[in-house]
């Protein structure tokens, strides 16, 4: 039977209806999860449609997964970083949602707090235990929607639940029902699905709760979690751990919008990135993500790095204020002592800096030669040369345009007496056995050993810009 689907304006085949298969022993997928070594990527060469929705977002998870795995933030704490993200995220909610605990009274001050703040975005919501008490702490917080676990591989009900498949979707759809009483929007975090059976479980699940969503009229978000970090995004691979067949399938078979779809995945094989960007690209309207990529073990999808990811893919930020991600991160590291790498992409304090004097040649001629963007505009970032036994003239004389703010005609050519002689004081120590790079104030103090009447035109400069 032929239908016209409005989706794709196009005539396909009827869909094949999947119904939960109540199997006696757990699939746990031996064949590509054996423990004993790293897990197989299979394929199966059928490749889906991409299909990115009119509209995506982010949504945030620092205040409960990410702050799982540091040091607990105070209440005044998740304030703060609450108004930066609201700010980061802009006019058109970019950031949309937040979610939140409620657990302890240190929690519950914070969601107060921010909610005091009046803030369009991002939408405070929750994450509780599926039990009718947590569902009174979130009617009582005047929170609209909740996160709800319901692990969907057979690791977790069998294993870990000691249910079946039948048992575990009663319980979940009972639970659902008991939020939708209380008049709360659920939001079901499905746990472990790159290792769920798709078809005999995740479709026939998310299914029944489009019927529920439809019998009710409240929308039934849909959190697919890479819980494991196991997640694909190459063409043709297989499920469970192909990213655009969960997408896909869950709005193909299971009918389930864009807009109710939602992308968390952790890092654990350094596809978080990707495998964000590839729900997205194949019709998942939200991706989760931390502050700095925060999280369980290797951490989740790095929220600044999806702020630029989004840029990349529609052309524009949309009214996002990017370098408030700068502000995030040195408000991390200082303020709640998150220790943050060097080299981690667009935060880490050298991650626009450059050491070999090649490269410090080419940034002194142009910029943009060796910088990714105009960080500096973009992220209040300047693009620096960090100065050591392999910088040369070059990145001495980059080092002193940069931190002197020299620019134009104002700025010292690599030939310039002054670098020379700072490079003679450089190379000295690094004969003596230095090895660490030098620090701004040691080179200041170079620079006005050299020529003192030039480095007090130079701090005059710097204080005046």
């Amino acid at each position: 039977m032929l239908e016209f689907d409005k989706k794709s304006n196009l005539l396909q085949q009827s869909k094949y209806k999947y119904s939960l298969q109540d199997v006696q022993e757990p699939n746990l997928y031996r064949e590509i999860y054996d423990y004993e070594s790293i897990p197989k990527v299979a394929f199966n060469n059928r490749n889906v449609p991409m299909n990115m929705p009119s509209e995506i977002w982010i949504t945030d998870t620092t205040f409960r997964d990410g702050q799982q795995s540091v040091s607990p933030f105070t209440s005044d704490q998740i304030v703060d970083l609450y108004k930066m993200m609201s700010r980061l995220g802009g006019p058109k909610g970019i950031i949309r949602q937040s979610e939140f605990f409620l657990y302890t009274p240190k929690d519950k001050e914070a969601l107060e707090k921010c909610q005091d703040l009046g803030l369009k975005f991002p939408e405070i919501t929750t994450w509780i235990r599926a039990n009718e008490k947590d569902f009174q702490l979130v009617k009582s917080a005047g929170v609209k929607e909740t996160g709800i676990l319901v692990s969907c591989s057979d690791y977790h009900i069998f294993k870990k639940m000691g249910l079946t498949r039948k048992q575990a979707m009663e319980k979940y759809l009972a639970i659902v029902e008991s939020a939708l009483e209380y008049g709360i929007r659920p939001r079901c975090h499905f746990e472990d699905i790159t290792r769920a059976d798709f078809y005999g479980f995740v479709v026939p699940f998310a299914t029944e709760l489009m019927k529920l969503s439809h019998e009710s009229g409240v929308p039934i978000k849909i959190r697919a979690c890479d819980t494991m970090g196991y997640g694909v995004s190459f063409p043709g691979a297989a499920l469970p751990r192909s990213v655009p067949g969960i997408i896909y399938g869950l709005r193909h078979y299971a009918d389930v919008p864009a807009e109710w779809i939602e992308w968390h995945g952790h890092n654990d094989f350094y596809k978080v990135v990707t495998n964000a960007d590839t729900a997205w690209l194949y019709g998942c309207a939200s991706v989760n993500c931390a502050l700095l990529g925060i999280g369980e073990r290797t951490g989740n999808c790095p929220l600044e790095a999806m702020c630029i990811e989004y840029s990349s893919l529609r052309g524009t930020a949309d009214g996002m204020d990017l370098p408030v991600i700068t502000e995030i991160a040195d408000y991390m590291e200082r303020h709640i002592g998150i220790e943050i790498s060097p080299r981690q992409p667009f935060v880490g304090r050298h991650f626009n800096i450059t050491r070999a004097g090649i490269h410090a040649d080419g940034l002194l001629k142009d910029e943009e030669i060796y910088n990714i963007f105009d960080t500096e505009k973009l992220l209040h970032r300047p693009c620096m040369v960090a100065v050591d036994s392999h910088s040369g003239l070059a990145g001495i004389a980059h080092w002193m345009n940069g931190y002197f703010k020299l620019k134009g005609d104002e700025a010292i050519d690599k030939k310039a007496q002054i670098v020379s002689d700072v490079k003679e004081k450089v190379d000295e120590l690094y004969t003596d056995g230095r090895t660490t790079v030098m620090g701004d104030e040691e080179l200041e103090i170079l620079v006005m050993h050299s020529d003192e009447e030039l480095y007090h035109q130079l701090l005059f400069h710097k204080s005046h810009k």
